[in-house]
């Protein structure tokens, strides 16, 4: 039998405009109890989900009656800004671009912060330990969450989990169901990002994009090396933009970070532009 809150996550996943089979899946689930299955598919990131996840939207949008579908347009924010790159690449409806404070999801994983962990040992022990984890998780029956950011904050936490906690774990960016404000995602959620490079013909966008990143992100680079491979031998440079904004920190594009940092002004006249 199932509870109040099962029947309203079903509610919200038909409100969400998931499809009929999805949710009967889920209800076959809720009603056997096994909220850990429903978890690996919620709580898991993938370079083709995330990125299908664009590409239905642009479905929709491009047969909804009230849209011009050759004006549609895209804004991806840190590990969906990778994505919206990724979507630009593969989708030419898709007439203009934003990479808001983007992480290339891939490479993060993959190679690690900074690409210190850019080694094949360093690969193969990531790879080890999560497959032991996936045999952990189906003996225990769930799927472990590897956390989401570190609650009570360490003294000596590096710069960017500082800035993560001001966002996530305050009124800034706190909710209950945000999986960064609370548990985390699995920690098998990126297993497949390890051996998949996103971005891979990024320098044949020909639609518009337009990057941009905060000055003292640690991020930064990714924005930095994603425009520069996109426009590397690239015959489609004139619509392309990298926007590094001064002062601003990685959260602080999320939601200005009270500093304004957003730049609505620029994003209007962007899109204006290239959505004509």
């Amino acid at each position: 039998m199932m509870s109040e809150q099962t029947e309203s996550l079903l509610t919200g996943m038909a409100d969400a405009g998931c499809k009929a089979e999805e949710i009967e899946k889920a209800e076959r689930i809720l009603q056997t109890g096994s909220l850990s299955e429903l978890a690996r598919f919620l709580f898991m990131a993938s370079p083709d989900i995330n990125t299908e996840d664009f590409m239905a939207a642009v479905d929709f949008l491009s047969l909804h009656d009230k849209v011009d579908p050759d004006r549609i347009g895209i804004i991806g924010i840190c590990g969906w800004g990778g994505m919206a790159l990724n979507t630009a690449a593969l989708d030419t409806r898709v007439k203009a671009t934003v990479a808001s404070t983007m992480y290339d999801m891939t490479r993060v994983n993959a190679k690690g912060y900074f690409d210190a962990e850019d080694s094949e040992e360093a690969r193969y022990q990531k790879r080890k330990a999560m497959c032991a984890q996936r045999l952990v998780d189906l003996k225990a029956g769930e799927y472990a969450l590897g956390g989401g950011v570190v609650d009570p904050l360490p003294e000596d936490a590096p710069f960017f989990v500082k800035d993560y906690y001001d966002y996530y774990k305050t009124q800034r960016g706190y909710h209950p169901r945000s999986l960064n404000s609370n548990g985390g995602w699995n920690v098998i959620g990126c297993e497949s990002f390890l051996n998949q490079p996103i971005l891979k013909y990024s320098n044949e966008i020909r639609s518009a994009v337009l990057v941009m990143h905060g000055e003292k992100a640690h991020s930064c680079y990714f924005s930095k090396d994603a425009y520069a491979a996109m426009t590397k031998d690239s015959k489609y440079t004139d619509n392309k933009e990298l926007l590094i904004i001064p002062d601003a920190v990685h959260t602080d594009l999320y939601d200005g970070g009270g500093k304004n940092a957003i730049p609505f002004d620029k994003l209007e006249r962007f899109f204006t532009e290239y959505l004509k």
